[in-house]
């Protein structure tokens, strides 16, 4: 499973890590994601460092 979410837990974003980060969702929550939602992907970006591109190719586009 090569996804955003499969992405983040390789980089050592896993959902209580995150959770943490964001502050307002439980790692539970954050276990459910298939796509980072499109509200939280340049909250997430800006955590993390992984790419808007990489995390949601679907609305942003690919990487230039």
């Amino acid at each position: 499973m090569d996804t955003a979410v499969a992405k983040l837990k390789e980089i050592g974003w896993g959902p209580v890590r995150l959770s943490e980060a964001l502050g307002d969702l439980k790692p539970q929550a954050i276990s459910q994601w298939v796509k980072v939602p499109a509200g939280r992907v340049l909250e997430v970006e800006r955590i993390t460092g992984l790419s808007r591109h990489d995390l949601r190719p679907d609305i942003f586009g690919e990487a230039a």
